[in-house]
């Protein structure tokens, strides 16, 4: 048995019934064996042991009042998962499904996701299993406050700086932000994406799904092509898969999907000028379902199902973990879809990865196709220790940059370790390296 397969085993054991953590490790370690043999230091050093477990993990209690007056008890967690290149980084998730497991692989991938921006960040990830849909300002407002009324012991600017991530946008990170403030008594860049009248980034919001956008046409690229013409299909409606649809507009492409928890819409159209207008205000203002897109704008809607029926050129996953399976890739795949850039967390199952692959569809996966999230916040960072606010463009190009930077060392790390233009190998490998070469240098901690 190999020992990346040891190690596995290992985590298995250590870690019951964590199915996303296990699926996260997995990928990661697949890609790891040609590195190993490579580098007999990282066995001796026991680096992959150490990167696998987490540097501290925090579960907390979090109750508060609803508008009734009856008191609710939701469950915190806040995984530091890795410090070796610089404070935990990562974004907090408020929805149902939270629990261990999922926070695990989040803060594992946000290691290498992390490591491959070039920024100095570690990884990390927390959340609640509170679902903010269905409740008011106020009860928001108590929940983040109590949330916050036990975190802000464990993070700090220099220390653990958490960003959003599905549930907690602009309003959420406010509310949190003022708690952490009242408590410490200090005003300091402790959480990213914030408003931009007290901190917060230009670009922020659109980072991610520009990101995902921008590696996508890297892949492009190496085909010997663009955007320009090209039809695409979106899944989400959130924050990524919002500008991720703007910058596809911007680049000449058109995307005829969006989708919901509820179902998923066919545009032939595209969703363009006061389309994309009426989805940004119907997601963010009225919080509202897609399907009510469909009754507006006559288009056809498909209840219970996701987009990838739907014939694309190419398929950017931006709703969530585990959307897309095998079969629906062999429907892209017979459809023409001539490349997927991730900008979900894992959205597409390891049999839909492998099939991309082995059908030489280009594939970004998730730790560097949706790492301009990331990256920006990082940007913010610099911007608040610096006590300064740079321009709409000059972060644009800052993430652009970085976007390329992460397809250009991915794709060099695949060759160079024996799997060509694969690009989940490469991110894995890229990302990998930088921080296992950190933590030997600061020795066993």
């Amino acid at each position: 048995m190999s020992l990346t397969d040891q190690i596995y085993d290992q985590v298995l054991q250590r870690n019951p019934g964590e199915k996303e953590f296990h699926q996260a490790v997995k990928e990661v370690l697949d890609s790891l064996a040609p590195v190993v043999e490579k580098h007999p230091e990282f066995a001796k050093h026991k680096v992959i042991e150490r990167i696998v477990e987490p540097e501290r993990q925090i579960m907390f209690r979090v109750p508060w009042v609803d508008d009734n007056g009856g008191v609710q008890v939701n469950r915190g967690f806040r995984i530091e998962f890795n410090s070796a290149l610089g404070p935990y980084k990562g974004g907090l998730r408020f929805h149902p499904s939270v629990y261990l497991g999922i926070i695990k692989f989040l803060g594992f991938e946000q290691i290498f996701k992390n490591s491959l921006t070039g920024t100095p960040i570690g990884g990390g990830k927390g959340g609640s299993d509170f679902d903010p849909k269905g409740k008011s300002d106020n009860e928001v407002m108590r929940f983040c406050q109590s949330f916050m009324g036990e975190l802000y012991r464990h993070i700090g600017a220099d220390t653990d700086v958490p960003a959003g991530d599905i549930g907690v946008g602009g309003r959420e990170i406010g509310y949190m932000f003022g708690q952490y403030k009242k408590i410490t008594n200090r005003f300091e860049g402790v959480l990213t994406g914030k408003g931009l009248n007290w901190g917060g980034s230009l670009v922020r919001p659109e980072a991610t799904g520009y990101g995902a956008v921008y590696f996508a046409e890297e892949m492009l690229k190496v085909r010997g092509t663009d955007f320009n013409g090209k039809t695409v299909a979106v899944s989400g409606s959130g924050n990524v898969a919002q500008f991720a649809t703007q910058k596809v507009n911007q680049l000449g492409g058109k995307v005829v999907t969006l989708s919901d928890s509820g179902g998923f819409i066919y545009d032939p159209d595209g969703v363009v000028g006061e389309k994309w207008e009426y989805v940004m205000e119907l997601k963010n203002v009225k919080r509202g379902r897609i399907s009510e897109y469909a009754e507006k704008y006559g288009c056809d809607y498909y209840p219970g199902k996701r987009p990838w029926e739907i014939k694309c050129d190419v398929a950017l996953p931006s709703a969530t973990q585990n959307e897309l399976d095998g079969n629906e890739a062999k429907v892209l795949i017979d459809n023409g879809c001539i490349a997927v850039s991730e900008g979900a967390n894992m959205p597409c199952t390891p049999e839909a990865a492998d099939l991309f692959v082995e059908n030489k569809v280009s594939f970004g996966p998730g730790k560097a196709a949706n790492a301009g999230g990331v990256a920006t916040s990082a940007l913010e960072m610099s911007q608040n220790s610096q006590r300064l606010a740079w321009t709409f463009e000059e972060v644009d190009e800052k993430l652009h940059n970085i976007m390329i930077n992460i397809h250009k060392n991915s794709r060099d790390a695949a060759a160079k370790y024996g799997a060509p233009d694969n690009l989940i190998v490469g991110a894995n490998v890229a990302g990998f390296l930088k921080v296992a070469q950190a933590m030997i240098d600061q020795g066993v901690v």
